[in-house]
């Protein structure tokens, strides 16, 4: 669309004289030539249909024959001028070339393409055009038009989004969808699954019990780790992402060839500072204690394997954002742009409350603040399409119960926490009540009494020693249930339980 800069900052581009207008970009030698390599040969179809839409075309009779073609090919018949003839003999997209004649001189005209893929994605390329052209004339309008609800931040989001989604799906609004796409989406995940032969859907934790359990972290789905202050859920958050970072996944590429790719995390640290949580993962690593590192009470051995530690940690793809305060709009823009450079495979929020809400999410009432989070959050990872594993904090409620187990109703601020996750689980070990109870003689009480207190005390402490419990409390497409892990509190890392009778024997 052509512009005078010298007018540009005072008048829109939809007062412009209609002599400074340009057609959009568009190709119908292009678009006959493949609907008449179609009906001459309809293997043409297929070689174009995974990624070719009827919108895409940019002559309405054009596009109302390309449907039409898909229709009967996917039926098992054959799309000629003679098969659609019936269909077009009154429709009234054809009146303006010809009616279902045209059919006729399309199939007529047709000659031999090498390339049919080719000219289709030239008709995609320019339709993407045309959406650009569409999407840049709205984005001048929008920024003339001084709505004070419309910062100029949030039109930057706005174009942005719609820019992600051209980039990603070829469609700037989403929309209504046949059924049938939906239903070919749901059979290709269904055998992919079968093709896994018993492998994880999602990406895998790599701790056993609580992939067998999840089935790993799935696609769009918000996942809340919950516990109260010094339960470990930071630890575990920064070990799924480390253990995630680390691993590789295999992907098909066109040729049908299998290559590796990297599982890049983006960890958003709302709390503790990168050089904490790289800190924290340098311990794991290095199996030395985190707050030895801090103190530099290392000897030369353990100071050896930090340097180890850090140099083999340089290349792993997990990138951490410790803005205090962020917004989900911003969070999203920098999720998403990571996706479109690096990849992305798991976004992870520590911790959702301390997220600030938009302006127009903001209210004096924290419940509703929290709701509109979480509802965000919950659109991220359907936008992105990628697990978003957000931590929160639990009332003091669980404080006042003698089973200090956390369950739903703990959520702090829930809202709509609980309904708007698709996942949610709670971290507890019983160790650090236990260590914080040890029981006092009372006046009244007998020193026999007492030493049956004291021993079922030290029982149940050495029971509880290092051990950990991830309880998943809802989970919308799978079984709930609680899984034992074991904390090792120096080096802040959670590892697989392993049952004194499944130990192998030393003897």
């Amino acid at each position: 669309m052509e512009t005078q800069r010298s007018n540009f900052a005072a008048v829109p581009l939809s007062q412009e004289s209609d002599a400074n207008l340009r057609l959009p970009p568009a190709n119908p030698e292009a678009e006959q030539a493949l609907l008449a390599a179609i009906l001459a040969n309809n293997y043409a179809f297929e070689k174009v249909s995974d990624f070719l839409m009827p919108e895409h075309f940019s002559d309405a009779a054009h596009a109302r024959i390309y449907a039409a073609c898909g229709i009967l090919i996917e039926r098992g018949q054959i799309a000629t001028a003679v098969t659609l003839k019936n269909v077009f003999d009154q429709d009234g997209d054809l009146a303006d070339v010809g009616g279902a004649q045209y059919l006729g001189q399309l199939q007529a005209s047709y000659v031999n393409i090498v390339d049919t893929r080719n000219y289709g994605r030239i008709i995609h390329d320019l339709y993407l055009r045309r959406q650009l052209i569409d999407l840049g004339e709205d984005v001048v309008n929008d920024a003339f038009e001084h709505d004070l609800e419309h910062s100029a931040t949030d039109q930057i989001e706005s174009a942005e989004q719609r820019l992600y989604n051209l980039a990603e799906s070829g469609q700037v609004e989403g929309g209504l969808q046949a059924f049938r796409l939906a239903l070919t989406q749901a059979i290709e995940m269904a055998e992919s699954a079968y093709k896994r032969d018993g492998e994880l859907a999602g990406v895998a934790t790599h701790l056993t019990d609580l992939d067998k359990l999840l089935g790993g972290l799935h696609k769009s789905d918000l996942l809340i780790l919950a516990g109260r202050p010094s339960m470990g859920k930071t630890s575990l958050a920064t070990n799924i992402a480390f253990n995630i970072a680390k691993s590789r996944r295999r992907e098909t590429d066109d040729s049908g060839a299998e290559i590796e790719q990297p599982e890049v995390v983006a960890f958003f640290s709302l709390e503790m500072s990168a050089e904490q949580l790289a800190g924290r993962i340098i311990a794991e690593r290095a199996e030395v204690r985190s707050d030895a590192i801090r103190k530099g009470e290392l000897n030369d051995d353990e100071f050896d394997r930090v340097l180890d530690a850090a140099r083999e940690l340089q290349s792993l793809p997990l990138f951490i954002d410790d803005t205090p305060a962020i917004s989900v709009p911003a969070l999203r823009t920098r999720a998403r742009r990571l996706k479109r450079q690096q990849g992305l495979s798991l976004i992870v929020v520590d911790y959702l409350q301390l997220l600030s809400p938009t302006a127009a999410g903001r209210s004096d009432n924290r419940v509703q603040e929290v709701s509109e989070i979480t509802r965000s959050l919950k659109a991220v990872a359907k936008d992105l399409n990628v697990p978003v594993l957000a931590l929160s904090q639990l009332s003091r409620a669980v404080e006042q119960r003698e089973d200090k187990r956390p369950q739903l109703a703990d959520l702090r601020e829930s809202g709509s926490i609980e309904q708007d996750a698709d996942v949610v689980m709670f971290v507890f070990r019983e160790q650090y009540y236990l260590e914080r109870a040890e029981p006092t003689q009372r006046e009244a009480e007998t020193a026999e009494k007492f030493d049956e207190r004291h021993e079922r005390w030290k029982e149940r402490c050495e029971a509880a020693y290092g051990l950990a419990e991830v309880i998943v409390a809802k989970q919308r497409h799978g079984p709930i249930g609680t899984r034992k892990l074991v904390f090792h509190g120096e080096t802040t890392k959670f590892s697989d339980y392993i049952p004194d009778d499944h130990l192998p024997d030393p003897h």
